[in-house]
């Protein structure tokens, strides 16, 4: 993390890349309460995007109180905790189950959600868990 990336000279293109990453920043937060959308790599979006538009930005993306330390151990260790995983895996089967039960009546798309559902989950729980946090 600590490698020193070229930022464009270009002050259009800075804007328009810290713009994009805010964007991404807020479909991320979005992702932390709805399931479906996915929050890690909207982040890392984020992160990347920040890293070549602004080092302010950049900075306080990576030691945010909240999103930093997520972002720092999936990009350091490839790690999410046991904490962050119990909660995203209840929001998700929450949110799925909710939905095929009371909004979904095809059952083709009830299929869908089903097997969105489980290969999320196994790719969640493929990633080593820490405890620490």
């Amino acid at each position: 993390m600590n490698k020193v990336i070229k930022q464009p000279t270009n002050r259009l293109i800075k804007y328009v890349l810290a713009t994009l990453g805010l964007i991404s920043l807020f479909l991320g937060i979005i992702g932390v309460f709805l399931p479906l959308l996915p929050t890690t790599p909207f982040l890392l979006l984020s992160a990347a995007l920040f890293m070549k538009s602004s080092t302010r930005l950049y900075n306080w993306l990576m030691n945010h109180k909240y999103l930093g330390k997520h972002l720092k151990n999936y990009l350091l260790h490839k790690t999410i905790s046991k904490k962050s995983k119990i909660s995203a895996l209840s929001l998700l089967w929450l949110a799925i189950l909710a939905t095929i039960i009371i909004i979904i009546d095809k059952l083709i798309i009830k299929i869908l959600l089903l097997v969105i559902a489980i290969a999320v989950t196994i790719h969640i729980l493929s990633f080593k868990s820490i405890t620490k946090e």
